[in-house]
C-alpha cells in the first residue's frame, strides 16, 4: 500500500519546513508523528508486523471455528470481527489523517473498501444472517490484511534498496587514534578531529578522515569511494580517502578534511541529495494523481448504479490502488542509483540517468582524461652494447633522490619490471636542466643534450633520436663516465581503455565523439590517433572549449562533455550532461558536474549510457504493465469476474512485478573491473614491454 515514492518527495511542505533527517523502523513501517516534515504526498500506513499477525490469527481463527463447529457461527464473527477491526484501524487511521490534512489519497480507496466490507459485515448480523457477517468480516480482514503484507513488503524492499547505497557511504569509524606530542596515541570520537591533526591507521582500519599519508605504506580498498575492486598501494605524500580500508602496514596521516568535508561526507550528501529528485515523468503524475482517488470513488458509483453488487464496488476500489503505476519509476531510480555508486559514479540527480540515454555526442577534454595527466616512459634506446634494463638501472638509481616527474616515472617503471635500484652518491640536481650522481662508482649525468655538452660530453647525443618532441615527447640523455650510453624518451600516456571505451560509445549510437585541448595541435593529434578519436581540436582555451560545446548543441546534438573537473568547469557546465573523472579528492570536481566518476575508468562511460537506457526501458516497462494492470484489474471487478480478496492479492502481486523488474538493475556493471594491463616481460635485452611503456632499443 506504500504508494509514496521509495525515493523522499519533496512537495509542498518540504518547502515550508526546514529539512531534518530521521530514520523509520523497517519492522513497525513509519510514524505518522516522525514523518510530518517528509511532504510525502499521503501519510505512510503505520504497519506493525505483530499487529498484524494478531489480526490475521483472528481471521483464521474464524475460519476454524466455521468449518470445525457448525453451531460456532457466532464466535466465528466475533473472531472475524476483532480481526478486521486490528487490521483495518491503520488503514482507515491513515486515511483520516490525509483527510484532516486535506489530502485525497488512494489510502482512501482501501479504507472504504475495508469499512464497506465490515459495514456489509454489521449489516448482515444486523439482519440475523449470522453465517453472511462471517464471511464479510473475513472480507474486510484479509483485504487489510493483504494490503499491510503489501505495505510491509515493500517498505523492507525500499529498506533494502536503500540499504545498498547507505552501506556503501556509512564506512566512517566512529572512533579514531589521533597522535600526541611525543607519539603517544588516544581514542577518540571521529567528530572531535581537525585539520592537522595525525592520527594512526593500523592494518584493517578503516580511515576515519580525509588525509595526506605523513609515514608508512599500505595497500587500501577504496571500492566505496573509486568502484575499484583491486587494492591501491599508498605511500607517504598520497592522499587517503574517510571510510576506504587499510589492507596492511601501519600509516601515520595528516587530516586534510574531517566530518562531513571529506570526500566521503560529500558523496554522502549528494547522493542522498538525488534521492530526493524526480523524473519529469514523475512530476507530472504527481500533478495528476489528486484526480484519480476521485475518478475511482465515481468508477465505483457507477458500478454500484449498475449492479448493486457491494462486493464488486470494494474489489473496484482495491484492484484500482495505483501501487504498480506509482512505483514504476522510483523503484528503477533506486537501482539504478545503486548500481552506479557501486562503481563510483555520482549522480546528483535521478533525471541525469534519463538525460544520458539520449546523449548522442561527447567531448572530451585531454590531459586528465584521455591521457593519465603524468610523464610515463615510452622509449628506452640505449646505444652499443647497453642493454634497456641496464639503462634503466643507471638512470632510475641516479634520480632515486629528485622529485621531478621524469625520476618518478623512472622509479615507476623499474619497480614494475623490477629492475632493482642501487644507492647513488654525490648527488646533485640543477633545477630545469639534469643532475649528476655517482652509480656504483661511475658519473652519471643525466639530462638535456645540453646539459650533458655543459658537462664535457662533445658527442652529439640527438643524432639517433627517432622521436618529434613536438608531439609531446620528452627526452632526457645518459651518460655514464663521459660516454654516452643513450636516451629516454617520456610522454603523457594515454589511458589503455580510452580506445576500447570511445570504440564501444560509437557502437552504443553515439554519432559524434570529438577531443578539445589546450595542447599544441601536433600533440593532441598524436593522442587523437592512439585513441581512435577523428575529431581533433587543437590550443583551445577555456572559452575556446564553451563556444566548441555551444556550437556543437547548436546543431541538435545532445553533448556530454567529460573533463577533470578543474580546468574544465565552464565547459562541464556548458554541456548538457557534464561529467567530471577522478573526482575523489576533489571539492571541485565533485560540485563542478552533473555526475562524478570517482575514478579515472573511462570505460564507466558506455556503462552510464548502457544503464540510462536500462533504466528508462524498465520504466516504461513498468509504466506500461501498471497501466494494464488497473485496467484488466477493472473490468475484472466490475464484471464480477473477481472477488475483494482476489482483488487484493492482485494488488500486491502487481506491485511486486514492478518490484522486482526493477530490481535487475542493480546488478549491472558487475563485470567491470578495473582495467588490468598484461604482466611485464623480464628485462633484457632489445625491446621491453611493460606496463606503462613500450620499450625499444635506439636506432642504431
Amino acid at each position: 500500500m506504500q504508494v509514496t515514492s521509495l525515493l523522499t518527495r519533496q512537495e509542498s511542505a518540504s518547502h515550508h519546513a526546514p529539512p531534518h533527517h530521521h530514520d523509520h523502523d523497517p519492522e513497525h513501517g513509519h510514524d505518522p508523528e516522525r514523518c510530518e516534515g517528509c511532504g510525502h504526498d499521503h501519510e505512510h500506513i503505520p504497519v506493525h508486523l505483530t499487529q498484524t499477525l494478531v489480526g490475521m490469527m483472528f481471521i483464521v481463527n474464524s475460519f476454524l471455528v466455521s468449518w470445525l463447529f457448525a453451531s460456532g457461527q457466532m464466535v466465528a464473527s466475533a473472531s472475524a470481527m476483532i480481526g478486521a477491526i486490528i487490521l483495518g484501524a491503520p488503514i482507515v487511521m491513515t486515511a483520516a489523517q490525509d483527510l484532516r490534512r486535506g489530502i485525497l489519497s488512494i489510502n482512501e480507496l482501501v479504507a472504504i473498501a475495508v469499512l464497506a466490507s465490515f459495514g456489509k459485515g454489521a449489516a448482515a448480523l444486523g439482519t440475523g444472517t449470522t453465517s453472511l457477517g462471517v464471511g464479510d468480516y473475513q472480507t474486510a480482514g484479509i483485504v487489510a490484511f493483504f494490503m499491510l503484507l503489501g505495505e510491509i513488503i515493500e517498505t523492507r524492499t525500499a529498506a533494502g534498496a536503500r540499504a545498498s547505497i547507505e552501506s556503501l557511504i556509512k564506512l566512517t569509524p566512529t572512533m579514531a587514534r589521533r597522535l600526541l606530542n611525543g607519539g603517544t596515541e588516544e581514542e577518540v570520537a571521529v567528530a572531535e578531529l581537525k585539520v592537522g591533526d595525525v592520527i594512526r591507521i593500523r592494518p584493517g582500519d578503516n580511515v576515519a578522515a580525509d588525509g595526506v599519508i605523513a609515514t608508512g605504506e599500505g595497500s587500501f580498498n577504496q571500492a566505496n569511494i573509486t568502484g575499484e575492486s583491486l587494492p591501491v598501494d599508498k605511500r607517504p605524500g598520497d592522499q587517503v580517502f574517510a571510510g576506504t580500508q587499510n589492507l596492511t602496514g601501519v600509516l601515520e596521516v595528516r587530516v586534510t578534511k574531517a566530518g562531513t568535508d571529506t570526500t566521503l561526507g560529500r558523496v554522502r550528501e549528494l547522493i542522498l541529495a538525488a534521492e530526493k529528485t524526480k523524473l519529469p515523468i514523475m512530476r507530472i503524475v504527481d500533478q495528476y494523481m489528486v484526480y484519480y482517488t476521485p475518478l475511482v470513488l465515481v468508477l465505483g458509483a457507477l458500478v454500484w448504479a449498475f449492479t448493486h453488487d457491494l462486493n464488486r464496488v470494494i474489489s473496484v476500489l482495491v484492484v484500482t490502488c495505483p501501487c504498480a503505476f506509482i512505483l514504476a519509476s522510483p523503484t528503477a531510480m533506486v537501482a539504478a542509483l545503486s548500481a552506479a555508486a557501486r562503481l563510483g559514479i555520482l549522480i546528483k540527480n535521478v533525471a541525469d540517468i534519463e538525460l544520458a540515454a539520449r546523449i548522442n555526442a561527447f567531448i572530451f577534454d585531454k590531459t586528465g582524461t584521455l591521457t593519465t595527466g603524468r610523464l610515463a616512459v615510452s622509449r628506452l634506446a640505449p646505444v652499443g652494447d647497453i642493454k634497456p634494463a641496464e639503462l634503466l638501472r643507471l638512470a632510475a638509481s641516479a634520480e632515486k633522490y629528485s622529485n621531478h616527474p621524469t625520476a618518478k616515472a623512472l622509479s615507476e617503471l623499474a619497480g614494475d619490471v623490477g629492475v632493482p635500484l642501487v644507492e647513488p652518491r654525490n648527488f646533485k640536481e640543477t633545477a630545469g636542466r639534469g643532475i649528476r650522481a655517482q652509480v656504483e662508482g661511475a658519473d652519471v649525468i643525466i639530462g638535456r643534450a645540453q646539459w650533458l655538452r655543459d658537462n664535457g660530453l662533445a658527442e652529439d647525443v640527438t643524432r639517433t633520436v627517432d622521436l618529434n618532441e613536438t608531439e609531446g615527447f620528452s627526452l632526457i640523455f645518459v651518460a655514464r663516465g663521459g660516454q654516452y650510453i643513450g636516451w629516454i624518451g617520456l610522454r603523457d600516456e594515454t589511458r589503455k581503455e580510452a580506445r576500447g571505451s570511445l570504440g564501444d560509445l560509437l557502437k552504443s549510437g553515439v554519432r559524434r565523439i570529438a577531443m578539445v585541448s589546450g595542447d599544441r595541435q601536433p600533440v593532441a593529434a598524436r593522442v587523437a590517433r592512439e585513441i581512435g578519436c577523428e575529431e581533433v581540436v587543437a590550443e583551445c582555451l577555456p572559452q575556446n572549449k564553451v563556444d566548441f560545446v555551444r556550437q556543437m548543441k547548436s546543431k541538435g546534438y545532445r553533448v556530454a562533455v567529460v573533463g577533470d573537473g578543474v580546468n574544465d568547469a565552464p565547459a562541464l557546465a556548458a554541456g548538457d550532461l557534464g561529467i567530471a573523472m577522478g573526482a575523489a579528492g576533489s571539492e571541485v570536481a565533485i560540485h563542478s558536474a552533473t555526475i562524478a566518476l570517482m575514478n579515472n575508468d573511462l570505460r564507466r562511460l558506455p556503462f552510464l549510457v548502457k544503464l540510462s537506457r536500462m533504466t528508462r526501458n524498465v520504466i516504461n516497462q513498468n509504466f506500461l504493465f501498471g497501466v494494464v494492470f488497473i485496467i484488466a484489474g477493472l473490468s475484472l471487478a466490475a464484471f464480477g469476474y473477481i472477488n475483494p480478496i482476489v482483488a487484493a492479492l492482485m494488488h500486491n502481486v502487481g506491485s511486486l512485478i514492478v518490484v522486482f523488474n526493477s530490481a535487475r538493475l542493480v546488478r549491472q556493471g558487475e563485470e567491470l573491473e578495473p582495467f588490468q594491463a598484461a604482466a611485464p616481460q623480464a628485462p633484457g635485452g632489445g625491446a621491453t614491454h611493460v606496463p606503462t611503456a613500450q620499450l625499444a632499443p635506439a636506432a642504431a
